[in-house]
Formats: structure tokens, sequence, C-alpha cells
């Protein structure tokens, strides 16, 4: 059955979640640095369906990195439970950054448990200095990025 998601934004790439124990920290709910890790697994998975992959980013010497990441813990998850991520790009200067969003859901009530927020920069892989965007990273993600009218509150 399809829940209609409060998202921050429209039309999210999304990326299902389902709460195991190895997830569970010594408080008893999922540990923030696995929060993290499924904004990387969706803000990848998001470049992967935009058709940019690391064979991709080796090829045109290119990377997008994080320069900044924000998180906002909102609730906790717990064992058993099934989360959504979703994900959006929010700015893109199609020179050398670009601005990515994320939200995570619980699946049952809907309820915001994560929003995340980080600034990316472009870097030349062969040695880490930051270099304009490849044409291929402006037209793949910049023609993602969405219209960021809608505001939220934490």
């Amino acid at each position: 059955m399809a829940h209609a998601y409060d998202w921050d934004y429209p039309s999210p790439f999304t990326l299902d979640f389902s709460v195991d124990a190895s997830h569970i920290d010594g408080i008893g709910h999922v540990n923030n640095a696995v929060y993290v890790d499924w904004c990387q697994q969706a803000g990848w998975g998001h470049s992967l369906a935009l058709g940019l992959n690391l064979d991709n980013y080796r090829d045109l010497d290119a990377a997008m990195v994080i320069r900044r990441a924000d998180y906002d813990y909102i609730l906790s998850a717990y064992a058993g439970e099934e989360c959504v991520m979703g994900t959006w790009l929010t700015g893109n200067d199609g020179k050398l950054t670009m601005e990515r969003h994320f939200q995570l859901l619980r699946k049952a009530d809907g309820k915001s448990l994560l929003r995340g927020n980080w600034q990316l920069v472009c870097i030349r892989m062969s040695n880490g200095k930051p270099r304009r965007m490849p044409p291929e990273f402006n037209s793949r993600y910049g023609d993602a990025v969405i219209a960021t009218q809608t505001s939220h509150s934490v």
C-alpha cells in the first residue's frame, strides 16, 4: 500500500531501509552513523539513477565530494522498523558546487527522523583539487535540480 509521505520537496529519489540489530547502538536506537551511511547510499543511488557512476567519474577525472554535511536528528528508529530516505539536488552553480538535501521517514507513521544537507564541490580525482564541473555533470546533475520554494520546520 502506497503511503502519501509529507516530503520536504517534490519528487524525491527514494531508497528503502530496514532497521536490523546491527544498526542499533548501546542506547537502543539506530546509531547516528547509520543514518549518515544511509544518506551516502541514497546520494550515490541517485547519482547512479542519473547515469553517473564511478567509472564515469574516473573517465572524466572529476568527482563530487562532500565539503560540508549537516544532519538534524529528529526522532529515533528502532529494530524492525522500515524507513525510506528521500534525496534531492537543490542547487548547482554550474561551475564548482552543488547542494543535496535528505529526509528520512519512518514508513509506519510517515514521521521525519532525519534531515540532512550536503554542500558538494567538484574535484579532479587525479589530484584532489577543485575543478570546474565537466559538461556531463551539468547536464545530468544540473537537470535534476529541483525548485526549493517549499520550506520545512524541524
